[in-house]
């Protein structure tokens, strides 16, 4: 698998899943008090219903980063996005959020939504930079979020 290939998830990549998910998110548990949501998330079962999609790194193939989806009637969900902190600054984000994009398009569905915590500062930096409106901010649970949604075209 090389840096430009996305693909479903298997099985086998359910440990890489778990520890690029956990690398990825580790850092926020002290800012918010807490285990962000996708460490929480029940990787096996994502990867079985198909709702998580990977790339690797072109050495070694090994998973640096991944999308966790879910489609419904007039959206695509992004539930998580993920990249292992030595492969950040490669565009490995970029090219997850435009196969989002294109995927949500081949669904057949017009626009893209997602959340991410109202403490997570640099997720609310980025998402604006491509295409990204943010439509609200709510209590859910024990998360405060903010949420987004991008319209495609």
């Amino acid at each position: 698998m090389t840096s430009e290939e996305i693909r479903p998830a298997t099985a086998a990549d359910v440990p890489a899943v778990r520890a690029v998910t956990d690398a990825a998110y580790t850092g926020y548990i002290e800012r918010i008090g807490q285990a962000p949501q996708p460490m929480r998330a029940d990787h096996a079962a994502d990867v079985a219903a198909g709702k998580v999609f990977v790339t690797g790194d072109p050495v070694g193939g090994e998973v640096v980063g991944l999308v966790v989806v879910e489609a419904f009637a007039d959206h695509l969900f992004l539930d998580s996005i993920a990249v292992r902190p030595d492969a950040h600054g490669k565009g490995v984000g970029r090219r997850l959020l435009h196969f989002v994009e294109a995927h949500a398009r081949a669904l057949g569905l017009p626009e893209v939504r997602l959340h991410t915590h109202a403490m997570m500062w640099e997720n609310q930096k980025i998402y604006p930079k491509y295409g990204y409106e943010s439509v609200g901010r709510w209590v859910d649970g024990p998360y405060e979020r903010v949420h987004y949604r991008k319209r495609l075209g």
